[in-house]
């Protein structure tokens, strides 16, 4: 009977302390490329190329004359690694846990009249491993075939993995440009 108490007491507690916190408010839809008010060209470029360091990109290709930021590709951040915050949300890090990704970004910062277009495009890649280097059954022997000896052992994947494009990175992108627009409203 006191367990059952106990059970409901903290049930309850948990209950009003999530109604609480009150209704979530919606976040405001943002575009791609997002527009930002800078002082001049050297602060809307700087303050871009700070939040693209923030993610710990490192940036592979930067052209102030293009206008053009390319990142060079970056593991994914798996549960066990908060502090990197490529893997935008709870699904992109638990991908990344149990999946090898990489992601790579291209930010272009446009002038225009009164601020600077900034656009993000991140894009993700899988691993393709042509066949798993260590399983199981690589090191039974089957009872049904005769025994074959290969002398010329091969240890590790005889060929080197490729990658699969996953297409854009939607979560990663709406990351960046919201951190872009925080840093330009301070």
């Amino acid at each position: 009977m006191d367990a059952t108490r106990y059970f409901l007491a903290i049930w309850g507690l948990l209950l009003i302390a999530g109604c609480a916190g009150g209704p979530q408010t919606a976040a405001q839809p943002m575009g791609n490329p997002l527009f930002v008010r800078a002082q001049n060209e050297e602060q809307a470029w700087e303050t871009t190329v700070d939040v693209v360091h923030d993610y710990l990109f490192e940036i592979e290709r930067e052209s102030r004359i293009d206008g053009v930021i390319e990142t060079k590709f970056k593991t994914g951040a798996g549960i066990l690694e908060p502090w990197h915050r490529d893997s935008a949300d709870g699904y992109s890090r638990w991908e990344s846990t149990l999946q090898s990704i990489r992601r790579k970004a291209y930010i272009s910062v446009t002038p225009a009249q009164g601020g600077y277009f900034i656009s993000v495009e991140a894009f993700k890649e899988i691993e393709d491993v042509a066949g798993a280097a260590n399983f199981a059954g690589g090191a039974t022997f089957q009872d049904h075939t005769p025994l074959q000896r290969d002398l010329d052992l091969v240890v590790g994947q005889s060929s080197p993995s490729g990658w699969i494009p996953r297409g854009r990175d939607a979560p990663l992108e709406r990351a960046m440009l919201l951190s872009i627009q925080n840093a330009f409203q301070r």
